[in-house]
């Protein structure tokens, strides 16, 4: 990997974190705990590759590699569920008896530094062998994909969160799921359009779901509730 294609790979993260970061206005996270996050996101891409290669193999003995149904299958249930399970887990383990988790965006900032944890690894390894044309478009593309489910996934763990300490068990359960449900469509929609080589609804869906994350962002940041 040449020195250009590696700050390619990384540095998508960092800038994606560092604005996080800043959107953070009440009790800035520390970085021990931020650190822990990320690194444990970066560990999800080594077991989510065993297990879509695993069950990878099994869908493909069942259906066509090139067809629809196998498609499908794999983009959402094998590829989107097991990395967004992988940094839910993470997050969930981590962070949801955290003294340090005492406002509603911090759910934001978790979520986002560990899905950019599990795109920074992932994205190294792709591009061991990769071309510089796809170091950018990953960059431009991937990276930030993985950085907007964390979005989805930490503005419901937030709600999430809210909802017990207001003693509401039922919206804190709901709320719970989700957090991982949310990511998993959008992760395997992304994937899907991709893999049906559906760009123009690919591209359309990237601006929508990218608006809706900043607008999120923003707001979530100015209304951030103490927990």
């Amino acid at each position: 990997m040449s020195p250009l294609i590696m700050v390619l790979a990384v540095l998508p993260a960092v800038f994606l974190i560092i604005y996080i970061y800043k959107k953070d206005k009440h009790d800035k996270e520390p970085f021990g705990l931020l650190a822990s996050l990320f690194v444990l996101g970066a560990l999800t891409t080594i077991s989510s590759m065993i297990v879509e290669v695993a069950f990878g193999s099994i869908a493909g003995m069942i259906l066509p590699p090139d067809s629809i149904p196998y498609k499908f299958i794999e983009n959402f249930f094998i590829v989107a569920a097991t990395e967004e399970v992988g940094k839910y887990v993470v997050l969930r383990l981590r962070t949801w008896k955290s003294p340090e988790f005492n406002y509603t965006f911090d759910a934001v900032v978790y979520a986002v530094v560990v899905s950019l944890g599990f795109a920074t690894l992932e994205n190294i390894l792709y591009l061991m062998n990769g071309s510089l044309e796809t170091a950018i478009a990953r960059a431009v593309l991937s990276v930030p994909g993985h950085a907007i489910n964390g979005v989805f996934m930490g503005f419901f763990y937030g709600v999430a969160k809210h909802a017990q300490r207001m003693g509401n068990n039922k919206r804190c359960s709901t709320n719970l799921w989700l957090a991982l449900i949310a990511p998993v469509i959008i992760h395997g929609l992304y994937d899907f359009f991709i893999s049906i080589e559906m760009f123009v609804p690919f591209l359309a869906f990237e601006v929508v779901i990218t608006v809706i994350a900043v607008k999120y962002i923003n707001r979530l940041s100015k209304d951030s509730v103490p927990l």
